[in-house]
């Protein structure tokens, strides 16, 4: 009777073992399936109507459209510091919420690795999720500039640097910035000496441009496309290694116009720092989902941007090649902290 007795208990125990094990097991599979479950917002930290502005809207636009995610996307600005302003707080306060996505691009590696103004917070206080698209830099100035071409407003400013306002839509030593000086510092002039003036995203630095307050801004190629095609603007070069098409297709390159240079402006996507691994799981699948998607193709040529897809791995160890070569262009410009 006893031994009879001794059996059953130990039946029950192996019984509400396995049931735990199987609520484990079922407790993880749905963890898994239902993230995402509540909305999303992809933050461009930056205002209106520059590249990362547009990349938040098309990459909420397509995901949407195509239903590879069934949450509600929405579209957050968050401008300052040329997006050093919101890495602090994606870096803090949403370093454990999945729901809040960032867009962002070579400053935030060189906001951590210049010398002025830097940021205690750079892409290793995220997960990186995808590298998305390349852009190239562009030389703008207006309809009626006085400079015809790149050799003429860097003699313009190598004769009295004061003279010459140039503006980007990022800090002091950031990527506007960088590019802005580049084609002067391989042209021999001091790139402290030039006059620099930014501003909180491309959009506002055109409106300098065509306002008045800028003789000539440094933007992305992409985003100043539909300027040129109005007729307000006139692009002087840009940092592609190749000519670009559309309406850039006329315009010379850096090296094309004399300048020995290059520079190369990619766009990511960027997750909290301590995102699980189901979430980075869904957004890898998403995101080379993605990548092949024919509307997605669609809105890059829109854009004018080209496809370099890159997975979190990929991505990550290319933001660990990029750095290196962020921080040497900085010391080459004495900006390096």
């Amino acid at each position: 009777m006893r031994k009879s007795f001794f059996f059953v208990i130990i039946g029950i125990f192996f019984i509400v073992l396995a049931a735990c094990g199987n609520q484990e097991a079922g407790s993880k599979n749905e963890s898994a399936s239902s993230y995402p479950k509540k909305p999303i917002t992809i933050v461009a930290p930056s205002g209106a109507g520059g590249g990362w502005d547009l990349t938040a809207r098309s990459l909420a636009k397509i995901l949407t459209e195509t239903k590879l995610v069934n949450e509600t996307i929405t579209v957050e600005n968050k401008p300052g510091g040329g997006g050093a302003v919101y890495m602090a707080e994606f870096a803090t306060q949403e370093k454990n919420n999945p729901y809040k996505l960032m867009i962002s691009s070579p400053p935030i590696l060189i906001n951590h690795e210049k010398k002025e103004g830097n940021s205690p917070y750079g892409y290793k206080d995220t997960t990186p999720l995808a590298q998305l698209t390349r852009d190239y830099g562009a030389i703008v100035v207006r309809k009626d500039s006085p400079f015809t071409d790149l050799t003429s407003a860097l003699e313009a400013i190598k004769a009295d640097p004061a003279k010459v306002t140039v503006a980007g839509g990022s800090a002091p030593g950031s990527m506007d910035h960088l590019i802005a000086v580049l084609p002067a510092f391989k042209y021999g002039i001091d790139p402290k000496a030039v006059k620099y003036v930014s501003y909180d995203g491309g959009g506002e630095a055109v409106a300098a441009l065509l306002g008045g307050n800028a003789d000539i801004i440094a933007t992305d190629a992409s985003t100043i496309g539909e300027y040129v095609k109005s007729g307000k603007v006139r692009v002087l070069a840009v940092s592609s290694t190749e000519r670009l098409g559309e309406e850039l297709a006329e315009v010379p390159t850096f090296k094309e116009a004399g300048i020995d240079a290059e520079f190369t402006i990619w766009r990511g996507v960027f997750a909290a720092k301590d995102m699980k691994e189901v979430e980075l799981a869904y957004w890898e699948k998403t995101l080379k989902e993605l990548s092949e998607n024919e509307a997605w193709v669609k809105e890059l040529e829109t854009n004018g941007w080209e496809s370099a897809y890159k997975n979190a791995a990929d991505f990550k160890t290319f933001l660990d090649d990029q750095n290196v070569v962020v921080q040497e262009l900085l010391t080459a410009l004495e900006m390096e902290k």
